[in-house]
């Protein structure tokens, strides 16, 4: 980890419409999470790329987490599939650098799921704490 005496950097990929609101609206609630998470957003989860999540273990994240549209996905039907596609190849190009693949993780998460957000935050905190030791 970055800092054994802060909370493990995450990097949370996130989409605009569907899992973005719920992740704001955990902010608005005042629900807390760690500072140390990190949000980027985008149109769909099926369009990241392994390059852009082996780049953020690059820059010192400890943890990926994909915010996965899931069903709901307007821009393509298969959106799921794909994304699971895109986590199966970076966790090959993970092994193949001697990062854990458990470093990454996806869920689907609504517009509504400013509870599971933080959940899933604190979760994989955990993990890659216990990683750590």
């Amino acid at each position: 980890m970055s800092d054994t005496k802060s909370s493990p950097r995450i990097l949370v990929f996130s989409t605009d419409t569907i899992s973005d609101p719920g992740i704001d609206q955990a902010g608005q609630r005042k629900i807390h999470y760690s500072p140390s998470v990190y949000v980027i957003s985008l149109p769909c989860s099926s369009g990241i790329k392994p390059r852009w999540i082996m780049h953020a273990f690059e820059q010192g994240f400890d943890g990926v987490f994909i915010a996965a549209d899931g069903i709901e996905c307007s821009y393509n039907h298969k959106c799921a599939e794909y994304t699971n596609n895109i986590i199966v190849e970076t966790q090959q190009m993970m092994k193949d650098k001697n990062i854990n693949p458990k470093r990454i993780r996806m869920a689907a998460l609504c517009s509504v799921c400013a509870e599971p957000f933080v959940n899933h935050m604190e979760n994989f905190s955990r993990i890659l704490v216990e990683l750590e030791n």
